[in-house]
């Protein structure tokens, strides 16, 4: 085991009630849980978000916290949070970062692996 250690889980939903298709506009909420898997007490400080659109259009977001939370989690510890955003396409994906400081004074990014977001619609592929 790494002394500093994170799981990230992600659990995004289509909202079909903050979309509107004949407007290019779908929005998306997703769920995380972070999980300190290590041996050290650390505070995520901030996040970093790479968000991608089926059009290869990017957007970054950076900002300090989670929802207004630097939560300080303890060995064994979780915190879990809901946000959300919109795109111009039926589909993307996200991924990013958190930075961590340790009780240490270690400072460490932990990777949130790319997840897809999806309307869930049917298509043809031509």
């Amino acid at each position: 085991m790494s002394k500093y250690q994170f799981r990230i889980e992600v659990m995004p939903q289509y909202l079909p009630e903050h979309s509107a298709p004949d407007q290019s506009v779908y929005g998306f909420a997703y769920t995380i849980t972070i999980t300190n898997t290590g041996e050290v007490a650390a505070q995520l400080i901030s996040r970093h978000w790479i968000i991608t659109n089926a059009a290869g259009e990017i957007e970054e977001v950076k900002g300090l916290g989670v929802v207004g939370h630097q939560p300080m989690l303890k060995p064994g510890e979780s915190f879990q949070y809901g946000s959300g955003c919109r795109l111009r396409t039926q589909t993307g994906s996200m991924h990013g970062s958190f930075f961590f400081v340790a009780d240490d004074g270690e400072r460490f990014d932990v990777e949130i692996p790319a997840f897809a977001l999806d309307d869930g619609a049917t298509r043809t592929l031509h």
